[in-house]
């Protein structure tokens, strides 16, 4: 059976309240449901506005004042400039998929040190990132040969290296 989508109502006072427990919660209370993987929406109290990626930016903005910062100035910088660019499109798509690479290596790797039977982890870690740089460039290849064709489309003009 599928999941129901959480509502957390957010009030014009910023408490967030969560229908399903009938109960006001923190941004770190939302932060948590994110780590535990629960399906919610935040909607404004009064419009039904979805509101859930303004809160989620909200999230990681407090968390980036915090610590060690995962967002360098020069990585926002990038991001910044892909806004109105003819490539705004696979931006979004391609750090998803970045990051499911990523994380799926991540999980692959724990398996594999769970399971040390007779290898050292620096060879496990040594395959573990060839296979990962693999799927990275067979990724960006992807990425690239669509916005290339996307490109062209928009300027009319041939793929570079295409005889016309």
């Amino acid at each position: 059976m599928a999941q129901a989508t959480r509502i957390i109502k957010k009030y014009p006072n910023r408490r967030l309240y969560d229908t399903e427990i009938s109960s006001y919660i923190t941004l770190e209370e939302v932060r948590q449901l994110v780590l535990d993987g629960e399906t919610f929406e935040v909607r404004d109290a009064k419009s039904g506005e979805d509101l859930t990626r303004a809160v989620l930016l909200q999230i990681i903005s407090e968390h980036e004042e915090k610590g060690q910062p995962m967002l360098s100035p020069q990585l926002l910088r990038q991001i910044i400039r892909f806004y109105g660019d003819s490539l705004q499109g696979f931006m979004g798509p391609y750090l998803e998929r970045s990051l499911q690479v990523f994380l799926d290596q991540q999980q692959q790797f724990r398996n594999q040190l769970n399971n040390l039977m007779g290898q050292t982890p620096w060879s496990m870690l040594n395959d573990l990132t060839e296979r990962n740089m693999d799927a990275w460039k067979s990724m960006q290849r992807g990425l690239l040969d669509a916005a290339t064709q996307v490109q062209s489309a928009a300027t009319g003009q041939p793929p570079r290296g295409s005889k016309k």
